[in-house]
């Protein structure tokens, strides 16, 4: 077992501590022990700081390599404050949200509100949606006539096209 060279034994669900007897491997140059439920500090070898972080990721574990220093017990700190101030941000109120929906059904109710209780309005507002729908068409159908003329033309001599 002493000249292993690599582990995996990430994923596998792992409980406990990291024995000690893990640095006498001294040939050990991978391990990955990450994704576990591993807990406590990590043994201090040669080998095991020289390790990077992510070997060690979802674990609840402290000591070099990783940035996260253990208490004077070898105990991992308590992430209570963390975990709450994460848990009132991913479950709390989505202002932004709430914010652009009220400013919809303002917006919205203001424009269309005063169409539903002022005749006057919704009539002069239908006008004008007439006007620009006829202008609209009427642009439509000189541009498919100068259009097809222009095809037409092609084939012959027009003064107005050659130069």
């Amino acid at each position: 077992m002493e000249s292993l060279e690599s582990i995996d034994f990430s994923g596998n669900q792992l409980t406990g501590e990291i024995p000690q007897s893990i640095t006498n491997l001294n040939f050990l140059n991978k391990l990955d022990l990450s994704y576990n439920h591993l807990e406590g500090k990590i043994p201090t070898g040669t080998q095991l700081q020289s390790f990077e972080a992510s070997d060690f990721v979802g674990n609840k574990l402290c000591g070099p390599p990783l940035l996260l220093n253990c208490t004077m017990d070898g105990e991992v700190p308590d992430d209570d404050a963390n975990d709450n101030e994460k848990e009132r941000k991913n479950h709390g109120v989505k202002w932004l949200f709430v914010s652009l929906a009220f400013q919809f059904i303002v917006g919205f109710w203001g424009f269309v509100g005063p169409l539903f209780i002022f005749k006057s309005w919704m009539y002069a507002y239908y006008h004008f949606l007439d006007d620009v729908w006829y202008k609209l068409q009427s642009y439509l159908e000189k541009s498919k006539y100068h259009l097809e003329r222009c095809t037409y033309d092609q084939g012959t001599l027009n003064p107005s096209l050659s130069e």
